[in-house]
């Protein structure tokens, strides 16, 4: 998962009400770890499998109450403080970690339907956690919340295609590639042409349609909250028009929403409706 991916959710913004930030933070904190376990730096996967399944253990303590007085105690210490304090659910927790475990094997996907299932993990409980600390639970709006976090890592993906492919990491479905007559070394190769290009726009718009299904939660959630998803709906939708804007060509060249787009996104955040579609 790209370390970037943590940063695309409001963590201690200020439109966060301050009462929620330390379980932000907590959050964050937490998830950013692990992250950190599966990717960084020069351990081998059986390494950064035990120190996840030790992470996991230190999870399992906390959860049942126990206090954590190992490695990572700053970290879970801060979590165990908001589980008790907001009632965080154990599922969630668990399913970032599930997915950051998949990370250190670096699979490859073969459809849609695989990396829909791993962002299920990967990205979705952090939506779902933020909705709990807003005391919200529904099923119309945990659906919008997973469809809004899928596209974020989507996103993610497709903006970092010059970062991961040299690192080897493939986002890119096999039936995609194939779709556009590519095979992975080809995409590996980076080199931009009219294939390439045609298959990023696929991608980008599977992105931006999921994206536009989630974006009503954003006008469905009370004050802060609200505008915060506004803002994080319109910077992903930015980055995807960044994106066409280089004509889809992004196998060598990273776009990135820069201070100067913060005008633009938050007049376009005060722009969005019920009554009109939610897109430039």
């Amino acid at each position: 998962m790209p370390v970037d991916h943590y940063e695309n959710f409001p963590v201690a913004s200020v439109l966060c009400p301050p009462a929620l930030r330390p379980a932000v933070v907590a959050i964050y904190r937490f998830a950013r770890t692990a992250d950190d376990i599966a990717d960084e730096g020069d351990a081998g996967t059986e390494a950064r499998l035990a120190e996840l399944h030790a992470y996991r253990a230190a999870l399992r303590t906390v959860l049942e109450g126990r206090p954590h007085t190992g490695r990572w105690a700053a970290v879970f210490d801060g979590l165990q403080r908001q589980i008790a304090a907001f009632g965080l659910p154990a599922q969630p927790l668990h399913d970032l970690l599930d997915a950051f475990e998949q990370d250190t094997r670096n699979p490859v996907y073969p459809d849609r339907a695989s990396l829909f299932d791993y962002c299920r993990r990967s990205a979705n409980p952090i939506g779902r956690l933020l909705l709990h600390l807003y005391g919200i639970g529904d099923q119309r709006s945990l659906a919008q919340s997973d469809a809004v976090c899928t596209a974020l890592q989507l996103i993610n993906f497709w903006q970092d295609l010059s970062v991961d492919l040299p690192r080897g990491r493939h986002y890119v479905a096999d039936t995609d590639l194939a779709a556009h007559g590519l095979a992975r070394q080809e995409l590996a190769a980076r080199q931009d042409d009219a294939h390439s290009a045609a298959l990023v726009r696929s991608l980008c718009a599977w992105a931006r349609q999921l994206m536009l299904e989630g974006a009503p939660l954003a006008l469905s959630l009370p004050g802060r909250a609200g505008w915060e998803l506004r803002l994080v709906v319109q910077g992903g939708l930015r980055v995807l028009e960044k994106i066409a804007l280089m004509d889809h060509r992004v196998l060598n060249h990273r776009p990135a929403v820069k201070a100067w787009d913060a005008p633009l996104l938050l007049w376009r955040a005060a722009r969005m409706s019920h009554n009109r579609a939610i897109k430039q």
